[in-house]
């Protein structure tokens, strides 16, 4: 089950539009018309990345009255910052080792080259 979530919400994602909604429902709610506004898209191109989202979970949908606000939901990302963290602490295990390469290489060639006044 969670390897589907994290494969919808990548998917979700790799859309450009979809990420710029995600930003901007970060900052604050909006709306479907203030996000057709923020966009060079049509409110039903809107509509359909925001069903992309809401199917996701990334969004939750609120009625008030007429309209429908749009916040961002943390769930999702939080499942996924689990499932990346194995490859993050890889990574800075990797970089760590590197580091410490250099450093060792650095003190070798200070040794085999003293400076002399």
């Amino acid at each position: 089950m969670l390897d589907r979530v994290i494969s919808n919400v990548f998917s979700a994602v790799a859309n450009d539009t979809r990420r710029s909604i995600l930003e901007a429902v970060r900052t604050k709610p909006r709306s479907v018309s203030e996000l057709t506004a923020l966009f060079e898209l049509s409110r039903p191109a809107v509509s359909e990345h925001l069903r992309v989202l809401r199917r996701t979970g990334l969004v939750r949908e609120e009625p008030q009255g007429q309209k429908r606000i749009y916040h961002l939901e943390a769930a999702p990302f939080a499942e996924l910052a689990d499932w990346l963290h194995p490859f993050e602490r890889y990574w800075r295990d990797r970089l760590g080792d590197l580091s410490q390469a250099l450093h060792e290489l650095e003190e070798s060639e200070s040794a085999d080259n003293p400076v002399t006044d």
